[in-house]
Formats: C-alpha cells, structure tokens, sequence
C-alpha cells in the first residue's frame, strides 16, 4: 500500500501544473510575448542553432528566457526580437530592422539557405515556423551561371483571435520579397513584418489541435486501420492457440497425472519439474533489477498517457513533454525498488542492497553515458542540444535529493513486504539436468519468435511514432498509440505463455532468464526498423546520425526492460497456476 500512496504522489505532483496554468487574456493593442527560439536544416532535427547565429535582427539587449528543464532539455533557447506584434492591431510592411551585412553573413545566410534552414518561434506559446530563404536551380535561371540563392527579407503573421485570446498564427516568408545572396558582397537590407488578425470561432482550449492534425490525414486514417485489422488477426491467432493449449493439452495432461498411469506418464515430463522449476534464478541482483527497471519504466509510460489525456503534456508544448518524463522518472523510483526489493528478498537476505544498486543503474547507466557522448558531441558543434553546465548541476541535485532516497526507500518498503513466490518446495539441492534441446527450442530461436510476432503487429505505427518524433508534425494519435501499446503488452503476455510451456514440456526449468530475453527481444526488431528508418530518410551528417541511434537505442532499451518484465510476471503467472493445480491433483 506504501507503494501505491507513492505512485499516487507522483500522479498529483504531476498534474500541479494544470491547476497553476492560468490562460492568457488581452485587450486591444497589449503587447503578447513573442520570442525567436532556434535556426536549423529541415531535415536534421536535432542539428539546431541559436536564433543570432545568423544576422537577424537582434534588440541592443539580447535577453535569453528563463526555460525550464524540460524546454532545456528540449534544445530551446527562447530569446527576445524586435517584432511588435500587439493583439488584434494590423500593420502593413512595417520596418523591423535595417541591417549591414557583410561577406561573412551573407556566406552564412546562403548556406543555411543550401541546407534547407528554418526558424522557429514562439508567440502567446504557440509555435510558428518559416523557412529563411529560397534556391533557384540552374535549370530555372534565364543567366545559366549555376543556382541563386535568395534570402527573404519579408515575414507575413496571419492571427487568429476569439474574444480576447490568441487561438491560431501562422508565418509566411514573402517570395516576392527577396535579396539575392548568391555573390558575396556587403549590402545593407530592411527587414519588414507584416501582421493581419482575424476573428474566429474556435475556442482557446482546441488552439493545439491544429498540430495534430496531420494524424488525420486520410491516408494515415487507413494505415492506422490497416495496423489494427494486421494486430487484432495476430490477436486471434494466437488467443486460438493458448485456448487449444489449455483446453486440451494442459487439461490432458493433468488427467494423466491423476490416472496415474506410468507410460502416460513419461508424456508429461514437465510435472516432474515442481522441485525446479522455481528454483533461484542465475545472477538474481542483476535479474531482480532488471524486474524493477521495466516496473518503473512500464509505470512511467502510464503515467505519460495519462498527463496527455489530461492535456497536460502535449507535442510542440515547448518543454511540457520532457518535464514529464524527468519528473516521472524521479518519483517512480519507488516503484523500481520495492520490486527489486521484494523479489530479491524471496531467496537471499544479503543480496538485496546489490539488486538495489543495480537498479539505480541499469537503465540510468547507459542512458547517462549516452547522454554524455551526445552532450559532448553537441557542444563541439555548438548546437543548441548541448546542456549547459549549470542546468547538468541542477539535474544531478534533483536526481540526488529526490530520486536516489525514493529508490532507498522502495527498497526498504519492499524489504518489509516479503511475499512468498514459490508455490511447492524445492525437493533437491542440485538441479534436474536439462535435456538436449533442438535448435528451435533454444534461446535464439524463441527470441526471434517472440520477438517478430509483436513486432509486425507494431511496425506500422511505429513507422509514424518515428516520423512525429524525427520531424515537425504529428502523425500518429494519442489513441491510436494507446491501443498499440495495448496490444504489443498483449501479445508479449501470450507469446511468453505459450513459449514457456513449450519450454517445460521438454524438461527445460531453466525459463527465468530465457522469458524475459523473448519479452525484450521485439525491442530488438523495433532498433532494426529504426536503422531502416534512419537510411531512408533524408537526414545526413556524423551529429545528427549519432543522435538519432543514441536516442533510439535508450528508448530500445527502455522497452526491452520494460516488455521482458511484463513478459517474466506473465510466465511466472503461468507457472504458479499450473503447477499448483499439480500439488491440488
């Protein structure tokens, strides 16, 4: 129950911020916050620079926004502009800035122009994006002299308001107003804006909802119904299969134990593994870690779906998904350690501070040293994906005072609430030798069985959640990724089942280890899809490749905790039920 009130904790520490969030209100002609956030190649989304990198025009005073952690770790740098953009007041080429460039801008402008750069800001909270510039290729010029680059000095603001808050802004960049940069020379430009509101109905609180629409589309309509009409079959086929293993085989065998009969007997050698099959598993620290890693994790993601039902954490809300997942993070550390805890304690009393440490590390360890290389590598490119050093403190604090005594504590919770696993004795010092095994009954073979199955049920939107989170739109669903999530646990459970009966019925007893790498083994398959991803796309370069697969690998790894966990209760599940039907014959 301790466990619990922690869990509940977490939930309405989380959803504070929907209480506290007051909407934003203004008469005509108030000032709305506008900031200028990042700069960056289309395609490389993770390759970002600050706003000023470039010669826009910038106030005498740059003042950079207080950001929290999550907008930090977001990679936002939220600054202030020149822009007057008052609500509901329209202004018609207005002047920003008139502004020198010299041959270094312009060598800047154009290659981000060569790359495909936009910018990114924010206005009222609502983000807005606008490419910097156009090429004319060589085909299209009337001079034939190679391709001309073209920096647009104008931007057009379309606003939408209802009543007396900012719904809906859209950024234009002009074509018609553009400066050719093709040579490098000094010129000196205006700048200008453009700002038209306009009323609407919408209301405030579906302001957001224009970005998701894309994962309305119609196309991504019928690839969503063709991802669940490709996992309700694999469902059903495998429903129909653990109910012709229960219904008849399971129930068979039982009657053949109770007859009695002795060459009926030889049929079902997996009851004579009772004393064994329950045996302490090999490296039970590391094991029980591994149970409460996929625990935390599996906690977090329930939690996340629940904050984005609520609205509280949404994409393109700058910085409100990645506080969640830090602070979610934080306060399920309780729940890893009371299930490291309570599963150590069942067979020894003096390893539980290992499984204890080793949960505190297992997941966080690789992510930590994957977020390090990465940190590096973005600060050598001076990218806005680098930490700074005051927020890396700030982080490692928080992580210290709230994460690491909750983990402390669960394992103590834990401790204390002993339970009692095993559901028959174990009736010999040393184990039952397994027998010899076929190939496709080893741990490779089931690995790839129970790892493929899931796997195809999930490749569809898995494709999408890849491209929402690796471009600028969202193509998939909060429901629709729910439902999917669903049915990859679904079908995780059955697979594991199914493959661990299978394994005893062969005399093998050694299913511990063996459930949780076929559960984790569809993470496998998801980081070879994003592999694929990776090369059919259009990003490029040594940062945003080491970023893409370093990201990817750490949600991989998430997901195989968390999927052979779930596998594992599954098949413990399983073995508890039959074998104690066995002791009740």
């Amino acid at each position: 129950m301790e466990i619990l009130g922690l869990v509940l904790v977490a939930n309405l520490l989380l959803l504070l911020p929907i209480l506290l969030h007051s909407t934003s209100a203004y008469n005509v002609g108030d000032p709305v916050p506008l900031f200028v956030n990042k700069i960056g190649p289309l395609h490389n989304p993770s390759e970002t620079y600050k706003y000023y990198e470039l010669a826009f025009c910038r106030p005498d005073q740059v003042l950079e926004e207080r950001e929290s952690i999550g907008e930090v770790l977001n990679g936002d740098r939220l600054t202030n502009a020149l822009y007057d953009l008052k609500f509901a007041v329209n202004k018609t080429r207005a002047v920003n800035c008139q502004q020198k460039l010299n041959k270094q801008d312009i060598s800047k402008f154009r290659d981000a122009i060569k790359n495909d750069f936009y910018y990114q800001m924010y206005y009222d909270d609502l983000p807005l994006w606008a490419f910097i510039g156009k090429v004319e290729d060589e085909n299209w010029t009337s001079d034939s002299k190679g391709s001309k680059y073209y920096l647009f000095t104008h931007v057009q603001f379309d606003a939408l308001y209802n009543g007396n808050q900012v719904v809906e802004i859209h950024a234009l960049s002009d074509p018609n107003h553009v400066l050719d940069i093709t040579d490098d020379i000094d010129v000196t430009i205006d700048f200008t804006y453009s700002i038209f509101w306009n009323e609407t109905s919408i209301p405030y609180k579906n302001r957001m909802e224009r970005y998701l629409a894309a994962s309305s589309l119609p196309i991504l309509q019928q690839t969503h119904w063709f991802s669940f009409v490709n996992s309700i079959v694999i469902v059903i086929m495998l429903t129909g299969l653990l109910v012709v293993l229960f219904t008849r085989h399971l129930k068979n065998d039982l009657r053949k134990w109770s007859i009695g009969d002795e060459d009926e007997e030889k049929e079902v050698g997996w009851k004579y593994l009772h004393g064994d099959v329950l045996r302490c598993p090999a490296n039970l620290p590391l094991f029980s870690a591994v149970l409460g890693c996929g625990a935390q994790l599996l906690t977090m993601i329930f939690i996340l779906f629940v904050l984005a039902f609520l609205g509280i954490s949404y994409p393109h809300s700058h910085g409100s998904l990645s506080n969640s997942i830090f602070i979610s993070y934080l306060l399920t550390s309780a729940v890893s350690g009371y299930i490291s805890s309570s599963f150590c304690i069942q067979y020894s009393e003096t390893r539980q501070e290992a499984s204890t440490l080793l949960t505190g590390t297992l997941f966080l360890g690789p992510f930590l040293f994957t977020a390090f290389i990465l940190n590096t590598l973005a600060a050598y490119y001076n990218v806005t994906a680098a930490l700074p050093l005051g927020t890396i403190f700030i982080i490692i604090l928080i992580y210290t005072l709230v994460a690491i005594p909750l983990l402390v504590i669960g394992g103590v919770v834990g401790k204390r609430n002993k339970y009692d696993i095993q559901s028959s004795p174990i009736a010999k010092k040393s184990p039952r030798e397994i027998p010899f095994l076929s190939w496709y009954r080893r741990t490779p073979a089931q690995m790839f069985i129970g790892g493929l199955l899931p796997f195809s049920a999930i490749v569809l939107e898995l494709h999408n959640l890849c491209a929402t989170m690796w471009g600028y739109k969202v193509y998939t669903s909060l429901g629709v990724l729910f439902i999917t999530f669903l049915i990859l646990v679904v079908l995780t459970v059955m697979i594991s089942v199914g493959l661990t009966y299978f394994q005893l019925v062969v005399e093998d007893h050694d299913w511990w280890w063996r459930s949780v790498l076929r559960g984790g083994s569809t993470a496998i398959f998801m980081f070879l899809y994003c592999v694929y991803f990776y090369y059919k796309s259009n990003m490029s370069g040594i940062l945003q490749a080491c970023f893409f697969f370093g990201y990817c690998f750490c949600m991989c790894y998430a997901f195989f905790l968390v999927l052979g966990a779930l596998s594992f209760r599954a098949s413990l599940i399983f073995v508890r039920r039959i074998y104690h039907a066995v002791k009740s014959e």
